[in-house]
Protein backbone atom coordinates (compact mmCIF):
# COMPACT_ATOMS: atom_id res chain seq x y z
CA UNK A 1 0.00 0.00 0.00
CA UNK A 2 1.28 3.19 -1.23
CA UNK A 3 2.04 6.34 1.36
CA UNK A 4 -1.01 8.32 -0.78
CA UNK A 5 -3.02 5.18 0.03
CA UNK A 6 -3.02 4.38 3.19
CA UNK A 7 -3.00 8.49 3.80
CA UNK A 8 -6.69 8.48 2.10
CA UNK A 9 -7.69 5.22 3.70
CA UNK A 10 -6.95 6.78 6.46
CA UNK A 11 -8.79 9.57 6.20
CA UNK A 12 -11.80 8.01 5.16
CA UNK A 13 -12.09 6.03 8.50
CA UNK A 14 -11.88 9.13 10.28
CA UNK A 15 -14.92 10.18 8.25
CA UNK A 16 -16.50 7.00 8.65
CA UNK A 17 -15.78 7.61 12.50
CA UNK A 18 -16.90 11.11 12.78
CA UNK A 19 -20.17 10.33 10.73
CA UNK A 20 -20.73 7.49 13.42
CA UNK A 21 -20.36 9.71 16.03
CA UNK A 22 -22.55 12.54 14.59
CA UNK A 23 -25.09 9.39 14.14
CA UNK A 24 -24.70 8.22 17.46
CA UNK A 25 -25.37 11.93 19.08
CA UNK A 26 -28.84 12.86 16.93
CA UNK A 27 -31.53 13.26 19.14
CA UNK A 28 -33.83 10.25 19.18
CA UNK A 29 -37.64 10.95 18.13
CA UNK A 30 -40.86 8.88 20.03
CA UNK A 31 -43.97 9.02 19.24
CA UNK A 32 -45.91 8.92 22.52
CA UNK A 33 -50.08 9.08 23.15
CA UNK A 34 -52.00 9.91 26.44
CA UNK A 35 -55.68 8.72 26.21
CA UNK A 36 -58.32 11.61 26.48
CA UNK A 37 -61.95 10.84 25.92
CA UNK A 38 -63.11 10.17 23.60
CA UNK A 39 -59.76 8.72 21.98
CA UNK A 40 -55.94 9.75 22.60
CA UNK A 41 -53.53 12.77 22.08
CA UNK A 42 -50.23 12.11 20.00
CA UNK A 43 -46.60 14.05 20.27
CA UNK A 44 -43.78 13.67 19.27
CA UNK A 45 -40.80 13.43 22.03
CA UNK A 46 -37.52 14.21 20.79
CA UNK A 47 -34.74 13.29 23.64
CA UNK A 48 -30.86 14.08 23.13
CA UNK A 49 -28.22 11.12 23.45
CA UNK A 50 -26.98 11.67 27.53
CA UNK A 51 -25.84 9.52 29.90
CA UNK A 52 -27.72 11.02 33.10
CA UNK A 53 -31.19 12.25 32.79
CA UNK A 54 -31.69 15.67 31.11
CA UNK A 55 -34.05 18.38 31.73
CA UNK A 56 -37.68 18.10 29.38
CA UNK A 57 -39.91 21.16 27.91
CA UNK A 58 -43.31 20.59 27.38
CA UNK A 59 -43.85 23.02 23.75
CA UNK A 60 -47.89 23.99 24.03
CA UNK A 61 -48.83 25.48 20.68
CA UNK A 62 -50.93 28.46 20.11
CA UNK A 63 -54.56 28.87 19.50
CA UNK A 64 -56.83 27.74 16.99
CA UNK A 65 -55.94 24.65 14.77
CA UNK A 66 -52.52 24.41 15.31
CA UNK A 67 -50.06 21.23 15.58
CA UNK A 68 -47.09 19.95 17.06
CA UNK A 69 -44.56 21.87 15.03
CA UNK A 70 -46.83 25.24 14.97
CA UNK A 71 -48.23 24.92 11.80
CA UNK A 72 -52.16 25.95 10.67
CA UNK A 73 -54.47 28.34 9.46
CA UNK A 74 -52.92 27.54 6.05
CA UNK A 75 -49.30 28.30 7.39
CA UNK A 76 -46.34 25.86 7.69
CA UNK A 77 -43.81 27.86 9.34
CA UNK A 78 -42.74 25.01 11.78
CA UNK A 79 -41.30 27.37 14.79
CA UNK A 80 -42.04 24.58 17.46
CA UNK A 81 -40.46 22.12 15.02
CA UNK A 82 -37.26 24.00 15.00
CA UNK A 83 -37.56 25.09 18.52
CA UNK A 84 -37.51 21.81 19.81
CA UNK A 85 -34.80 20.41 17.11
CA UNK A 86 -32.39 23.33 18.27
CA UNK A 87 -32.74 22.82 22.14
CA UNK A 88 -31.94 18.83 21.33
CA UNK A 89 -28.62 20.44 20.23
CA UNK A 90 -28.28 21.56 23.92
CA UNK A 91 -28.94 18.36 25.84
CA UNK A 92 -32.50 19.31 26.39
CA UNK A 93 -35.43 17.00 25.53
CA UNK A 94 -38.92 18.12 24.11
CA UNK A 95 -42.44 16.93 23.95
CA UNK A 96 -44.24 18.87 21.52
CA UNK A 97 -47.90 17.76 20.98
CA UNK A 98 -51.11 17.95 18.63
CA UNK A 99 -54.27 19.52 19.79
CA UNK A 100 -56.84 17.64 20.10
CA UNK A 101 -58.79 17.38 17.03
CA UNK A 102 -55.66 17.93 14.99
CA UNK A 103 -53.61 15.39 13.21
CA UNK A 104 -52.31 12.68 15.45
CA UNK A 105 -54.76 13.46 17.92
CA UNK A 106 -57.86 13.74 15.51
CA UNK A 107 -59.55 10.87 17.84
CA UNK A 108 -59.83 12.64 20.71
CA UNK A 109 -61.70 15.82 18.85
CA UNK A 110 -65.45 16.58 20.48
CA UNK A 111 -68.18 18.87 18.98
CA UNK A 112 -66.57 22.91 18.80
CA UNK A 113 -69.29 23.84 20.57
CA UNK A 114 -67.97 21.81 23.29
CA UNK A 115 -64.63 23.01 24.08
CA UNK A 116 -63.34 25.73 26.60
CA UNK A 117 -60.08 26.95 27.47
CA UNK A 118 -60.43 24.27 30.02
CA UNK A 119 -60.70 21.56 28.05
CA UNK A 120 -56.78 22.15 26.42
CA UNK A 121 -55.37 23.45 29.75
CA UNK A 122 -56.35 19.67 30.93
CA UNK A 123 -54.91 18.54 28.02
CA UNK A 124 -51.46 20.12 28.44
CA UNK A 125 -52.04 19.79 32.56
CA UNK A 126 -52.48 15.57 31.25
CA UNK A 127 -48.69 15.61 29.39
CA UNK A 128 -47.11 17.07 32.56
CA UNK A 129 -48.38 14.40 34.90
CA UNK A 130 -47.04 11.65 31.79
CA UNK A 131 -43.55 13.85 31.93
CA UNK A 132 -43.52 13.21 35.42
CA UNK A 133 -44.50 9.79 35.93
CA UNK A 134 -41.94 8.65 33.27
CA UNK A 135 -39.36 9.21 35.56
CA UNK A 136 -37.01 9.79 32.61
CA UNK A 137 -35.80 13.79 33.31
CA UNK A 138 -34.43 15.55 35.84
CA UNK A 139 -36.61 18.27 35.68
CA UNK A 140 -39.99 19.32 33.44
CA UNK A 141 -40.37 22.81 32.22
CA UNK A 142 -43.66 24.78 30.39
CA UNK A 143 -43.08 26.33 27.70
CA UNK A 144 -46.52 27.95 25.76
CA UNK A 145 -46.04 29.97 22.72
CA UNK A 146 -49.05 33.03 22.20
CA UNK A 147 -52.36 31.40 23.57
CA UNK A 148 -50.44 28.56 24.81
CA UNK A 149 -48.34 30.26 27.04
CA UNK A 150 -51.94 31.19 28.74
CA UNK A 151 -52.73 27.08 28.49
CA UNK A 152 -49.28 26.64 30.96
CA UNK A 153 -50.51 28.70 33.11
CA UNK A 154 -53.41 27.42 33.77
CA UNK A 155 -52.01 23.44 33.64
CA UNK A 156 -49.62 24.09 36.02
CA UNK A 157 -52.21 25.40 38.39
CA UNK A 158 -53.18 21.75 38.47
CA UNK A 159 -49.79 20.13 38.26
CA UNK A 160 -46.27 22.00 39.33
CA UNK A 161 -43.72 22.36 36.89
CA UNK A 162 -40.08 23.59 37.70
CA UNK A 163 -40.56 25.93 34.84
CA UNK A 164 -42.38 28.03 33.08
CA UNK A 165 -41.79 30.06 29.91
CA UNK A 166 -43.72 32.80 27.91
CA UNK A 167 -43.22 32.53 24.52
CA UNK A 168 -45.38 35.91 22.47
CA UNK A 169 -47.68 35.32 25.47
CA UNK A 170 -50.55 37.63 26.06
CA UNK A 171 -50.81 39.57 29.62
CA UNK A 172 -54.20 40.80 28.59
CA UNK A 173 -57.59 39.40 28.50
CA UNK A 174 -58.20 37.94 24.33
CA UNK A 175 -61.15 40.17 23.89
CA UNK A 176 -58.91 43.37 24.13
CA UNK A 177 -56.10 41.73 22.30
CA UNK A 178 -58.24 41.24 19.82
CA UNK A 179 -60.11 44.40 19.39
CA UNK A 180 -56.25 46.14 19.01
CA UNK A 181 -55.77 44.01 16.15
CA UNK A 182 -59.46 44.37 14.78
CA UNK A 183 -58.99 48.38 15.48
CA UNK A 184 -56.38 48.28 12.64
CA UNK A 185 -58.22 46.62 10.03
CA UNK A 186 -61.68 47.57 10.38
CA UNK A 187 -63.63 50.71 9.67
CA UNK A 188 -65.37 52.57 12.99
CA UNK A 189 -69.09 51.45 12.85
CA UNK A 190 -67.45 47.77 12.13
CA UNK A 191 -65.63 47.75 15.19
CA UNK A 192 -67.95 49.01 17.40
CA UNK A 193 -69.97 46.31 16.09
CA UNK A 194 -66.89 43.59 17.31
CA UNK A 195 -66.68 45.60 20.39
CA UNK A 196 -70.63 44.99 21.01
CA UNK A 197 -69.91 41.30 20.50
CA UNK A 198 -67.02 41.36 22.86
CA UNK A 199 -69.02 42.81 25.97
CA UNK A 200 -71.75 40.54 25.19
CA UNK A 201 -69.60 37.37 25.19
CA UNK A 202 -67.91 38.77 28.50
CA UNK A 203 -71.33 38.48 30.30
CA UNK A 204 -71.73 34.97 28.53
CA UNK A 205 -73.84 35.99 26.36
CA UNK A 206 -74.07 34.09 23.30
CA UNK A 207 -74.62 35.97 20.34
CA UNK A 208 -76.39 36.04 16.86
CA UNK A 209 -77.91 39.15 15.47
CA UNK A 210 -74.55 41.37 15.40
CA UNK A 211 -73.02 38.60 14.24
CA UNK A 212 -74.78 37.87 10.73
CA UNK A 213 -74.24 41.34 10.42
CA UNK A 214 -70.81 41.57 10.18
CA UNK A 215 -69.06 40.39 6.77
CA UNK A 216 -68.05 36.04 6.69
CA UNK A 217 -64.50 36.86 6.99
CA UNK A 218 -65.32 38.92 10.14
CA UNK A 219 -68.51 36.99 11.71
CA UNK A 220 -68.11 33.39 10.63
CA UNK A 221 -64.20 33.25 11.24
CA UNK A 222 -64.49 34.59 14.91
CA UNK A 223 -68.02 34.78 16.11
CA UNK A 224 -69.91 31.51 14.56
CA UNK A 225 -72.25 30.07 16.92
CA UNK A 226 -70.23 26.84 17.92
CA UNK A 227 -66.66 28.57 18.71
CA UNK A 228 -68.85 31.51 20.70
CA UNK A 229 -68.36 28.88 24.37
CA UNK A 230 -64.73 29.13 23.88
CA UNK A 231 -64.63 32.79 23.54
CA UNK A 232 -66.49 33.05 26.87
CA UNK A 233 -64.59 30.82 28.34
CA UNK A 234 -61.09 32.56 27.83
CA UNK A 235 -62.48 36.02 28.01
CA UNK A 236 -62.36 34.98 31.82
CA UNK A 237 -58.94 34.53 32.06
CA UNK A 238 -56.11 36.74 31.68
CA UNK A 239 -52.00 36.03 31.64
CA UNK A 240 -51.36 38.91 33.78
CA UNK A 241 -53.71 37.59 36.69
CA UNK A 242 -52.59 33.70 36.20
CA UNK A 243 -48.66 34.45 36.14
CA UNK A 244 -49.24 36.09 39.72
CA UNK A 245 -50.20 32.63 41.25
CA UNK A 246 -46.75 30.79 39.19
CA UNK A 247 -44.44 29.94 42.28
CA UNK A 248 -41.80 28.31 39.90
CA UNK A 249 -38.84 30.30 37.80
CA UNK A 250 -40.16 32.22 34.96
CA UNK A 251 -38.94 33.65 31.98
CA UNK A 252 -40.74 35.92 29.32
CA UNK A 253 -39.74 35.85 25.65
CA UNK A 254 -41.20 38.68 23.74
CA UNK A 255 -40.06 39.48 20.18
CA UNK A 256 -39.44 43.03 18.61
CA UNK A 257 -40.69 42.36 15.39
CA UNK A 258 -44.35 40.89 16.63
CA UNK A 259 -47.54 42.01 14.84
CA UNK A 260 -49.57 40.23 16.57
CA UNK A 261 -48.81 39.97 20.49
CA UNK A 262 -46.71 43.76 21.42
CA UNK A 263 -43.82 44.00 23.34
CA UNK A 264 -46.12 46.10 25.66
CA UNK A 265 -47.57 42.37 26.56
CA UNK A 266 -44.21 41.21 28.30
CA UNK A 267 -44.14 44.30 30.36
CA UNK A 268 -47.72 43.97 31.44
CA UNK A 269 -46.46 40.18 32.49
CA UNK A 270 -43.17 40.90 33.77
CA UNK A 271 -44.81 44.28 36.16
CA UNK A 272 -47.14 41.20 37.67
CA UNK A 273 -44.89 38.87 38.79
CA UNK A 274 -41.51 40.82 39.04
CA UNK A 275 -39.28 37.58 40.12
CA UNK A 276 -39.80 36.44 36.07
CA UNK A 277 -36.80 37.18 33.76
CA UNK A 278 -37.69 39.08 30.65
CA UNK A 279 -35.80 37.83 27.26
CA UNK A 280 -36.46 40.67 24.33
CA UNK A 281 -35.69 38.80 20.89
CA UNK A 282 -34.63 41.56 18.38
CA UNK A 283 -36.03 41.24 15.11
CA UNK A 284 -38.50 38.49 15.90
CA UNK A 285 -42.04 38.02 14.96
CA UNK A 286 -44.91 36.20 16.33
CA UNK A 287 -43.70 32.70 14.23
CA UNK A 288 -40.50 32.66 16.12
CA UNK A 289 -38.77 34.08 13.05
CA UNK A 290 -36.11 36.52 12.06
CA UNK A 291 -37.19 39.30 10.11
CA UNK A 292 -36.86 43.18 9.71
CA UNK A 293 -40.08 43.50 8.27
CA UNK A 294 -42.55 45.79 9.42
CA UNK A 295 -45.58 44.65 8.36
CA UNK A 296 -47.88 41.66 7.67
CA UNK A 297 -47.00 41.88 4.20
CA UNK A 298 -42.98 41.72 4.49
CA UNK A 299 -43.29 39.25 7.03
CA UNK A 300 -45.36 36.80 5.31
CA UNK A 301 -43.15 34.43 3.70
CA UNK A 302 -42.02 33.95 7.21
CA UNK A 303 -45.25 32.47 7.84
CA UNK A 304 -44.73 29.89 5.31
CA UNK A 305 -41.50 28.83 5.20
CA UNK A 306 -40.13 25.92 7.58
CA UNK A 307 -37.05 26.88 6.87
CA UNK A 308 -36.86 30.12 7.33
CA UNK A 309 -34.30 30.64 10.10
CA UNK A 310 -35.88 31.35 14.33
CA UNK A 311 -34.49 34.37 15.54
CA UNK A 312 -31.14 35.20 16.72
CA UNK A 313 -31.18 34.58 20.58
CA UNK A 314 -33.96 32.58 21.06
CA UNK A 315 -32.16 29.24 21.42
CA UNK A 316 -29.62 30.73 23.54
CA UNK A 317 -32.35 32.52 26.04
CA UNK A 318 -34.49 29.56 26.34
CA UNK A 319 -31.92 26.75 26.63
CA UNK A 320 -29.86 29.30 29.40
CA UNK A 321 -32.98 29.17 31.56
CA UNK A 322 -33.98 25.64 31.04
CA UNK A 323 -30.52 24.52 32.22
CA UNK A 324 -30.37 26.52 34.83
CA UNK A 325 -33.57 25.65 36.62
CA UNK A 326 -32.40 22.39 35.91
CA UNK A 327 -29.85 22.46 38.95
Amino acid sequence: MTHLTRTLSNIALCCAAMASAHAQASPVAESVTIPRAPGELVGTLLVPHATVPVPVVLIISGSGATDRDGNGGGFAPAPLRQLAESLATRNIATLRYDKRSIGGSASAAIPEAQMTLGTFADDAAAWIRYLESTHRFSRVIVAGHSEGALLGLLAMQQVPAAGYISVEGMARPLDQVLHDQLAAQLPAPMLAQTDSIFARLRRGETVDSLVRSLPPAVGAALFRPSVQPFLVSEFKHAGQVEITHLAAPCLIVQGTRDLQIAPSEADLLHRANPRCTVALIPDMNHMLKQTTATDLAGQLSTYRAPDAPLAAGLVDAVAKFVLASSH
